[in-house]
């Protein structure tokens, strides 16, 4: 029997895997550890879109299969949407995709237009799927590094001109996970116009653009004339409305794309449950206060933790404009360790966890990522936690890491 599945082959060790066995450890061991490891919500959603959905569960048609490209009215709710925030008018019918998460809109996308051979460009590092979806589909990747001053078009270009195979599509994700990295409308115009020279199509990635702390919204692609013509965004309702277990999500822009995808969804899916889709429409169309004082919550922490890290010693702390993420560089002391062994480190000896940059890509090594996912008095305790460790003598904490390995 042959166990050696193509596409599992294709898939490196799950790098988080090993941070989590090691948390399991030490909170078996009784350890209280603060979690920035997963941009996993811990607002619960608006009070209205938790009462549509009791009141939608009362009615016995919404057990019954749903579509699998969305509900009518919860494609005209993200078309209001599209056209409230941005400006920009969309067929619900031919633009608009409902998707079960972001994530699986990426990966489904990438096999409805992923063929043997094919290459992607992703700049490293990235949010998994960006690139792994590609691979799950059987398709090649190539990364560019993922910046955004002039070098990014630089190497664009000098990939584009130099690839054995065109290229399909560029994925660009901003503001970005993991690195926070946020982007104005003229970085996107430069994007289109390269990708429309060459021919080659764009998946963005927009999951991040209520989350912003600056006063400027982050623009969406879509909104450089003729984008369209070659680019689908993907937005969500988990950070925005705290409803990453909902699985709603919507890919929007093209009509080839959008119809690729959603033929590929008609043979693997129904939908998400009714239900929830009925009250992902509320809060699309329902009052909008409570993205605003989401995005303050996050603004608050944010300060309170990248305050705290430069006050404590942390190197080089930049603080994003937005996004529910902090960047980090891995201080100098440590810096040889590679990001994996010194995110194991800092959990062992501070009972603090975070994602190891290594785990979006070779490009992410040098870093980690900090989520904003706990409170601020958790936030503050692991600040001090962090002060103390970085407070010690660093060939102390190597040679224990040393010993124990």
């Amino acid at each position: 029997m042959n166990d050696d599945f193509y596409r599992i082959q294709r898939l490196p060790p799950y790098v988080f895997a090993e941070v989590n066995k090691v948390k399991a450890a030490a909170r078996a061991a009784g350890h209280d550890i603060i979690d920035f490891g997963m941009g996993n919500p811990d607002s619960a959603p608006p009070a209205h879109v938790t009462e549509k959905l009791r009141e939608a569960l009362k009615d016995p048609k919404v057990h019954r299969y749903s579509l699998s490209r969305g509900i009518q009215g919860l494609r005209k709710a993200q078309a209001a949407y599209y056209q409230r925030r941005f400006g920009l008018e969309f067929d619900p019918e031919t633009e608009i995709c409902v998707t079960i998460g972001s994530k699986e809109g990426l990966a489904n996308m990438a096999q409805a237009i992923s063929g043997p051979g094919d290459v992607f460009i992703v700049p490293d590092p990235s949010y998994p799927i960006h690139t792994w979806g590609f691979v799950i589909a059987g398709a090649e990747v190539t990364p560019i590094p993922n910046t955004t001053d002039e070098s990014f078009f630089t190497n664009l270009k000098h990939t584009l001109d130099t690839a054995p195979r065109k290229p399909v599509a560029l994925v660009v994700n901003y503001p970005c996970n993991p690195t926070a990295f946020s982007v104005d409308l003229a970085f996107y115009e430069q994007v289109v116009d390269i990708c429309r020279h060459y021919g080659v199509y764009i998946l963005s990635d927009l999951a991040y653009c209520e989350l912003y702390y600056n006063g400027n919204p982050p623009p969406s692609i879509l909104q450089v004339k003729g984008a369209r013509d070659l680019a689908v965004e993907f937005t969500t309702m988990s950070k925005t409305y705290s409803m990453a277990g909902w699985r709603i999500g919507f890919a929007v822009g093209n009509k080839k794309l959008i119809a690729a995808l959603t033929k590929i969804k008609s043979y693997l899916d129904y939908g998400t449950f009714l239900p929830v889709q009925v009250a992902a429409a509320a809060a699309l169309n329902g009052p909008q206060d409570y993205v605003d004082q989401l995005r303050a919550k996050y603004k608050s922490r944010r300060d309170v933790l990248a305050e705290g890290l430069i006050a404590a010693g942390w190197d080089n702390v930049v603080i994003p404009d937005a996004s529910m993420f902090l960047w980090l560089p891995i201080p100098k002391a440590y810096a040889k360790l590679g990001s994996l062994e010194f995110s194991k480190l800092l959990l062992q000896q501070a009972d603090v966890a975070v994602a190891p940059g290594v785990g979006f890509g070779p490009g992410g090594d040098t870093h980690v990522r900090i989520a904003l996912v706990e409170n601020k008095l958790r936030i503050r305790q692991a600040v001090r936690n962090i002060k103390h460790f970085l407070s010690e003598d660093p060939q102390k904490h190597l040679f224990e890491l040393e010993k124990a390995s």
